[in-house]
């Protein structure tokens, strides 16, 4: 929330409500001129019955789809009352109104009664000012006025968008701009229906006085039934539309929505978010033996069980496909997210069901992987595939299980990456007729990073992800000239831009092979820079994963010590004095002194790097 350096401990949010009631009180005290005992009979018995139809309107308020923002149609009233009579009569017909609503809703803060009763006070002055200044007289309707009435509807509309816009920005943080396009948005066709009414109620009164508008309350209690018909047909269709009829969890594509917009919420404020994936333990045994009819009957058993929890920490729970489930959990760290997924699958252990016997564990159960939003995480896909990897992670404990993404874990031994190389491999030889050198680099890189995956000591997934993502990090230069790939002359502006998108060419490449879309942030982020300056992106430190940080040494320490046709090849020392001179501007630092300590053990004593067998 933005807040005042005037007033400690004062936010603008509080301020803002009593600006508002400063401006609708002076106005008001400035405007109103009180005639309520120069009034005729038949005025008397107008404005009556004016204030009356107000309150009623007011009763009848509706919800529009799709953000169920209220409005009502009293404002019409208060438009006609300056078109026909003056400002001081709309403004006392809105003063009377809301002194019966304070007295009839006292449950009401007194506050609230005033806010908006200034918000009123504000649009209508407002209005009815630049109402005078275009010409506009009252009366009949004047068609040589058609301006003045536009103007007027025009600043009414405006002053409240603005006025409630302000509201939501101080509530929520979200930009201005964005904030009042979508009020803008959600009102302005109910609006442009109410401006245009208080016109009718102007012509009906001039005309047929009450009996003219009794017409409009009628119509206006019509038109908002219909309204809140709408609204109601609207969330049946949505709840269908966002629910699992199976479970009564949300369903993927309102998961999907959620996603990203928690996500969004979670990299502007710098603040926690948690999603785990959860999928029944053996649930292809249940449905074999038992049937569907009971497999769907479990299902909404573990969805009940899921949305009751999930509701009670303001968590999203959604059914994924058949018998997989997500909870995304905002405000939630790993460690949190990891204390209520590790009570709701105790709690589901605990819980009996028909037929659970035939389940390994002779009890519900269920697997989970937590992924938590990092520094390094861009897009919601990237948080996607750390819960999916963790969730395999936990089958592999033996499932029944909660796996955290990343912990450590020594699970090298129970993947087998060989067949992966191989594909990679044949992919990778594509270079062997138009760059050998590119060929050369990228299987040394995948050596080095071997290597350094046991001094990093990652776990089985990092592991497969590091050494493959190593393999195959240049693999977008396949698509770059065979002579600007081996020319020895000093790159020009355009071409130099051309070597560059070879990461986005790549990730393109890789994104296209399901097996190994999890290798893209490698592929595309290895040119990054710690300290920001790199490409595509300029991500910098944290922001780029540790894995793309690694690679990135790995990458340039190999292109110093080869022989390389635009470049000459450094000794192994003045490598290692350049890899760490650029320690903290090019290079993680912490990852730089891990690798020169790896180098220096591994090649202790030699003068020149040698050149890799394969």
């Amino acid at each position: 929330m933005f807040t005042s350096q005037w007033f400690k401990g004062i936010t603008w949010r509080q301020i803002y409500p009593l600006l508002l009631c400063l401006l609708g009180i002076s106005l008001f005290s400035m405007v109103y001129k009180p005639s309520l005992f120069e009034y005729s009979s038949s005025e008397w018995i107008l404005l009556t019955s004016m204030l009356g139809t107000s309150f009623v309107l007011y009763f009848f308020t509706f919800q529009l789809p799709p953000d169920g923002s209220k409005q009502s149609m009293d404002s019409a009233v208060y438009l006609a009352c300056v078109f026909i009579y003056d400002v001081s009569f709309a403004l006392t017909v809105l003063f009377l109104n809301a002194l019966v609503f304070t007295i009839c809703e006292r449950k009401v803060a007194l506050r609230k009664h005033l806010i908006n009763f200034c918000i009123y006070s504000n649009m209508v002055i407002l209005s009815a000012t630049m109402y005078n200044w275009a010409g506009g007289s009252t009366g009949a309707l004047d068609n040589r006025h058609l301006f003045a009435y536009t103007l007027a509807l025009t600043v009414y509309f405006t002053v409240n968008i603005l006025c409630i816009s302000i509201f939501y920005f101080l509530d929520f943080g979200n930009r201005l701009r964005d904030t009042l396009k979508n009020q803008f948005k959600a009102s302005l066709t109910i609006y442009l229906c109410t401006l245009i009414l208080s016109i009718v109620l102007t012509v009906l009164i001039v005309h047929n006085g009450i009996i003219g508008l009794l017409l409009f309350t009628g119509l206006s209690i019509l038109l908002s039934r219909s309204y809140i018909r709408m609204f109601n047909l609207y969330l049946q269709v949505e709840e269908r539309a966002i629910k699992d009829p199976h479970t009564g969890l949300y369903n993927h594509n309102f998961f999907e929505r959620s996603l990203e917009k928690e996500l969004n919420d979670s990299i502007l404020n710098t603040s926690n978010l948690s999603l785990a994936m959860i999928h029944i333990d053996d649930f292809k045994i249940f449905k074999d033996h038992h049937g569907h009819l009971l497999a769907d009957q479990l299902l909404a058993l573990v969805g009940k069980n899921l949305k009751n929890e999930s509701e009670a920490i303001d968590a999203i729970a959604s059914r994924s496909i058949n018998e997989e489930f997500t909870i995304l959990m905002p405000g939630y760290d790993s460690n949190k997210a990891f204390l209520f997924i590790n009570r709701l699958r105790k709690n589901l252990n605990d819980t009996y069901f028909e037929g659970v016997e035939v389940f390994p564990h002779s009890c519900l159960s269920f697997s989970a992987g937590i992924a938590t939003v990092q520094l390094d995480i861009h897009h919601k896909s990237d948080l996607v595939d750390r819960a999916t990897q963790a969730l395999s992670q936990a089958k592999h404990q033996g499932k029944n299980t909660v796996y955290i993404h990343g912990s450590t874990t020594n699970l090298k031994s129970e993947i087998d990456i060989s067949q992966d190389v191989r594909d990679l491999e044949q992919l990778l030889s594509l270079f062997l007729y138009k760059d050998i050198t590119t060929y050369t680099h990228s299987k040394r890189v995948f050596q080095y990073a071997i290597d350094m995956s046991e001094i990093l000591q990652l776990d089985a997934i990092y592991y497969r992800k590091f050494v493959l993502g190593a393999l195959i990090h240049d693999i977008g230069k396949i698509e770059l000239p065979r002579e600007l790939l081996q020319t020895t002359t000093k790159l020009t502006s355009d071409e130099w831009n051309m070597i560059k998108s070879h990461v986005t060419w790549g990730k393109h490449i890789i994104l296209s092979q399901e097996r190994f879309k999890e290798l893209a942030p490698l592929v595309e982020l290895h040119h990054e820079r710690y300290d920001g300056k790199g490409y595509p992106n300029g991500f910098k430190e944290e922001q780029i994963p540790m894995l793309c940080r690694m690679l990135t040494i790995i990458d340039s320490f190999d292109a110093m010590t080869s022989e390389r046709p635009y470049q000459k090849t450094k000794t192994l020392s003045e490598a290692i004095t350049e890899i760490r001179a650029c320690a903290g501007s090019q290079f993680d630092p912490t990852l730089t002194e891990l690798f020169i300590a790896y180098i220096e053990e591994k090649f202790v004593g030699t003068i020149k790097f040698p050149m890799l067998q394969f």
